[in-house]
């Protein structure tokens, strides 16, 4: 993979439908992650990374005031959103049409966000 690229496939949703799942909705989302993996390893695309988030209640926010020396940490999610960041995978792949085609699998009821990532020297 010569020409490959690192991406982060950001998984958005709504924390609520996960929490208030139930086993079979858990363990069908769970089979999905797996299908997903075994396709991306299946098409050439390698994981290199990625992992399911706590709630965004569990968040640590942390801004910098107008003096430098001012930072500000708040417990909590950065915004108020509909949906939050509930995982990611980082996947090096040269084949992003590839990639795109196939987080279908694990879009389910939210968003998928594929993004570059930046690297520098």
């Amino acid at each position: 993979m010569s020409d490959a690229t690192t991406y982060l496939v950001l998984l958005w949703g709504r924390e609520e439908e996960w929490a208030d799942a139930d086993e079979a909705t858990v363990a069908a989302a769970m089979a999905e992650h797996d299908r997903f993996t075994r396709a991306l390893a299946e098409g050439g695309h390698e994981i290199v990374g990625g992992d399911a988030l706590a709630p965004a209640a569990t968040a640590r926010v942390v801004r910098r005031g107008d003096d430098p020396d001012d930072l500000t940490v708040t417990d909590g999610p950065y915004a108020e959103a509909v949906e939050q960041l509930g995982g990611y995978y980082a996947v090096r792949t040269a084949d992003l049409a590839g990639l795109t085609a196939l987080v279908g699998i694990v879009v389910g009821t939210g968003t998928v966000e594929i993004r570059p990532v930046e690297t520098y020297a």
